[in-house]
Formats: structure tokens, sequence, C-alpha cells
């Protein structure tokens, strides 16, 4: 099942919207509208991506930024680290807390950290939805000395076919939304991220008090049923806002698309991080 949290999917090469945009901002605050399906039917991701950025930090403490419903929070806590996760959307947050996560409900700018540090602060899937600058800013207020910064994300690439009967359907369904969505559709996984990482690294730069920042890549495919693709379709960022009546008639094209392809179909994801260290106070 494709994943991207908070994604579009990633839009590709193409230069993101900016994140203070009322679009944007409004797609970024529209997950939780079925929050239990979302944590359902996203992907973790992988296990190599969690252990070298466990390895990478100086301590066990992680702060997870848009930690959504957890999904990788848990996976940081089951390899021995302490996290808290900080989400803007509250439905997301109390789906996390089911999972005995402790959670703060704020825009990750914004957030109070009350005198808490940690070791390392980690973003899945949810980095472009925050400004760069000031994000990491914030990220180098709350790291301790040496601790690490890691945003990272997942893409992939969905058959011809269904890539192009979505890219369609967006077309259609949402003209305005504020994306590039053919070309965050028919990019190759290896190259989907690469804006998002590109803006980081550049926000990180700009921000200062940090060292350069590397990149890590990690590929992989997904074995995905169609009755899971279909499952997940409607957690994408292009799709929770849609009314009943068009997310049905949206999830009937999507079948149509579907009817060519085995079952299940591979899905190639390539998940990309970026990493840097504070430097300074």
């Amino acid at each position: 099942m494709p994943e991207s949290r908070h994604d579009v999917p990633a839009p590709g090469g193409e230069q993101p919207t900016p994140t203070g945009s009322a679009q944007v901002r409004t797609v970024a605050e529209s997950f939780g509208a079925d929050a239990d399906r979302y944590d359902r039917t996203r992907p973790p991701y992988p296990e190599a991506l969690v252990a070298a950025l466990i390895e990478a930090s100086p301590g066990p403490d992680v702060l997870d930024v848009g930690c959504g419903t957890g999904i990788a929070a848990r996976q940081f806590r089951a390899a021995g680290c302490r996290v808290h996760g900080v989400e803007p959307d509250a439905r997301m947050a109390e789906r996390a807390r089911r999972s005995d996560l402790p959670v703060d409900v704020a825009r990750f700018e914004d957030w109070d950290p009350d005198g808490r540090t940690f070791d390392a602060v980690v973003a899945g899937t949810a980095w472009h939805w925050i400004d760069p600058v000031a994000g990491a800013r914030h990220a180098a207020h709350v790291l301790r000395p040496g601790g690490l910064l890691a945003p990272f994300w997942h893409a992939f690439q969905l058959p011809a076919p269904l890539a192009e009967a979505v890219a369609a359907l967006c077309e259609r369904l949402l003209p305005e939304a504020p994306f590039d969505t053919r070309a965050a559709l028919t990019k190759p996984a290896a190259e989907a991220s690469r804006a998002h990482l590109d803006r980081a690294a550049d926000g990180i730069r700009n921000a200062g008090g940090f060292d350069e920042p590397q990149r890590l890549a990690f590929t992989w495919e997904m074995s995905c049923t169609k009755t899971a693709w279909l499952d997940q379709m409607p957690t994408f960022g292009l799709f929770t806002r849609l009314p009943p009546h068009l997310m049905a008639e949206a999830r009937t094209e999507a079948t149509t698309a579907l009817d060519p392809l085995p079952d299940p179909f591979p899905i190639p994801y390539t998940t990309t991080a970026l990493t840097t260290h504070r430097t300074g106070v």
C-alpha cells in the first residue's frame, strides 16, 4: 500500500508550493478525517532506515515531528527509543495516543517544548509541510549539542495505467490542487523526493547551527493487493477533502484502472533521509 505521510504523493522534481499557503495548510490538516484507516493502511519505514538514524543519534530521546498516528514513532520506540510526538491534527494525535505515545497538538514552528530537549528530531514524510528555515531553527532549539535532525520521505512508483488514471482523476476532480499531480505520479520513485530533500537542505543551511546535510536512500518493493490499495487511496492528501460522492466516483475509476494488473501487484519504493547534526549553541 503506497504511503506518504502528509503526502500528495511527493511532487517529484517539481518545486513544492510554499508551506505557508492556505491551500497547503488545509491539505496538511486534513489527514485526520479517517485516522484509523490511515493508521491501518500506511506502511512502516524500512527497518534499516530506523537503525541508521538511531546509530547516528547521540542518545535515545526522539522527537517525532508531524507524527501522525504514530507509525514511525512506534518503530523508533520498538527499537529502544523514548519518543515524544508533535502533530497539528488533534484526530491523528488521539490515534497515536492509543498506542501510549505522548503527543502534543501543535504546528512544530509554534510548539512550546517547555524546556524539554532531545537527542534526535525526526519527521516521517512530514517536513515538507513545515517552513524549512523556521523548522530547522526550532529543531536546533530543542536538540542537545550534537543532536540529530533527520527528515525522511517515502516515495513510490505506481504502475503506469494506474498512475495515469489517478492523475486524470486529480486533474478533473481537483483542478486547483496546490501540486503538480501528474508529475508527482509519473516520476520514478528514486526522484520523487528530490525537491523535498533539496528544500530541506537549503532550509538547514540558511538556519545555521548544523553541519552539512547528508543523504541516505533505501530502495525496496511492496507487494500490494488491489483491495489494499483502494482502502488506502482515500487517505492521500489529494482525496482527503473530497465529498463522499466524488470519492466513490474516484474509487470506481481507480478500480477500472486496476483491472488489468496482477493481484497483488508490485510497487517500487525509495525511502530517502536527510541527516545533519547540531554543531553549536
